[in-house]
């Protein structure tokens, strides 16, 4: 008996948690560059004072689905997507390194070249400026030029280069923000290797159809769950009858 209701209770609980997740990947489902979260659920024995019979459900580390999505062109200059594994680096609102793959970047008011949120995106030696009434270019490997309007095309001048990295995937977490860390709050060294597509942003790895499945799936699972903590009390009392009588 205590096995069923502890295992039905704390089941319950953990399935509304994995409906907030589900609900908050489908909230994402139109950002650019987002990385689904996955939950597992695992069974443990209760230990400390008491039956030895009781067990609990508990959510495993959320995992998020690294999974690429589809580069959707755009045909705007300042739009960039990763191509394969990579992230951008951008500095958080607290100042410190952060990554993403949310490409749509723009220069701000005060000559930054920023994320559509906002954040600055960082080069080599800190954020990039880019120099009043220029025109901005972003080539493949990040590199950030900018060009004179209504001017010599080759009066090209070289304003830094977006920072790349590849950080192993198992070392990434996710904040609060939204933005990727490394777990160790180093930041990732650059990598060659990544390269960016222009005029593109990669779509959410979200697949609407799927979470809304799985979100009635979700649904009908916390059903059962609370239909055996009723047939477990139902139990019970026909038990302390059985006992009274």
């Amino acid at each position: 008996m205590d096995r069923v209701i502890y295992i039905a209770m704390t089941g319950a609980r953990e399935i509304t948690r994995q409906q907030a997740a589900v609900a908050h990947n489908l909230a994402n489902v139109s950002t650019h560059g987002f990385k689904q979260e996955l939950n597992v659920f695992r069974a443990l024995p209760v230990v400390g004072e008491g039956a030895r019979t009781r067990a609990y459900v508990v959510e495993t580390t959320p995992k998020i689905d690294f999974t690429g999505g589809m580069i959707q062109q755009t045909g705007r200059p300042l739009d960039v997507a990763v191509r394969g594994p990579g992230w951008i680096v951008v500095q958080d609102a607290q100042g410190k390194e952060a990554y993403t793959r949310m490409g749509h970047l723009e220069v701000g008011p005060n000559g930054l070249l920023q994320t559509a949120a906002g954040l600055n995106v960082l080069g080599d030696a800190g954020p990039i400026a880019v120099p009043p009434d220029q025109d901005v270019a972003l080539a493949n490997d990040g590199t950030v030029s900018s060009i004179p309007i209504n001017q010599n095309l080759f009066a090209v001048t070289i304003e830094g280069r977006v920072r790349l990295v590849n950080p192993p995937e198992q070392d990434l977490v996710r904040g609060e923000d939204g933005l990727f860390r490394l777990k160790s709050g180093q930041p990732a060294p650059p990598d060659a290797d990544v390269r960016l597509a222009i005029g593109a942003l990669e779509t959410s790895n979200v697949n609407a159809a799927e979470a809304m499945v799985n979100m009635i799936s979700l649904a009908r699972q916390f059903e059962m769950q609370t239909r055996v903590l009723r047939a477990a009390e139902d139990n019970h009392r026909s038990a302390d009858k059985v006992l009274s009588a």
